[in-house]
């Protein structure tokens, strides 16, 4: 099998007080916030490697983003992929999810062949759970969104259980197709000094806007039909007020001001 597994790299939610906002663009700046894999897109690596240890797969990893993001393609090459491509262009920048998507479909076209695309559900800076959908629609294949469990594989024929409300649902769905999934469906494996040794060995081949074959127009800010007309900043602030005295007034007086406020 040929498995294509789409990865983001995404701000460090450890550093996520240094995300600024390009006032002119209206778009994220990242170029001083370090880059880590996308948390639901570990997931969607780790069942790759699962079925690649069950029945034999060849991995691709591909991510969109800046030269930085190299780093995140290596590191799902030293988890175990066997293939790892970086889409990247200053053409690219800028993208909403729609152009993020179709791009995304270009680099997939253009790896070749393939049976199953797996993403995350979403990214975490982003959220928007529409990436992948679009993707599969850019592609021409099925996509079942929100997967927690992979429960047959027969062929070209799969049953797999997606989050549905408050309940889930089974889905049979015909190969190539694109999954979705949440952190539910397993859990990611950790890194291993023998992989990273591998992974140095391994090539990441990176391809931009010519490579792709597709017109800058259909690509980044200007392929981009979500536009960002106004944006504020809120500022969250709360009132303060020391109570003082024994620990016994300073009980008496908190529980009357509960009470004022309709707390209590």
């Amino acid at each position: 099998m040929n498995l294509v597994v789409c990865v983001k790299a995404v701000p460090d939610p450890k550093e996520i007080c240094k995300i600024k906002i390009d006032p002119a663009t209206k778009t994220l700046t990242r170029c001083d916030v370090p880059l880590v894999i996308n948390p639901l897109d570990r997931n969607a690596l780790e069942a790759a490697l699962q079925i690649k240890e069950s029945s034999g797969a060849l991995i691709t990893v591909i991510s969109m983003g800046p030269p930085p993001a190299e780093n995140i393609v290596k590191e799902c090459m030293a988890l175990g992929a066997d293939r790892g491509i970086l889409l990247s262009d200053r053409a690219f920048g800028g993208a909403d999810a729609f152009a993020t998507a179709f791009t995304l479909a270009g680099g997939i076209r253009k790896a070749g062949d393939f049976d199953l695309v797996l993403c995350g559900m979403a990214s975490s800076d982003g959220a928007t759970e529409w990436v992948g959908p679009q993707i599969a629609t850019f592609l021409n294949i099925p996509a079942v969104t929100m997967v927690n469990g992979i429960e047959d594989r027969q062929g070209g024929t799969w049953w797999v259980r997606a989050d549905w409300q408050n309940g889930y649902r089974r889905v049979e769905v015909r190969l190539p197709a694109l999954l979705t999934v949440t952190r539910e469906l397993n859990r990611p494996r950790a890194l291993s000094f023998s992989g990273i040794l591998k992974a140095r060995k391994k090539v990441i081949e990176q391809w931009g806007m010519d490579a792709l074959g597709i017109p800058g127009e259909r690509l980044g800010i200007k392929g981009s039909p979500t536009l960002v007309s106004e944006m504020t900043t809120i500022q969250a602030r709360r009132d303060v007020e020391i109570l003082h005295g024994t620990p016994e007034e300073k009980a008496d007086r908190l529980i009357a001001k509960l009470v004022e406020a309709g707390v209590l």
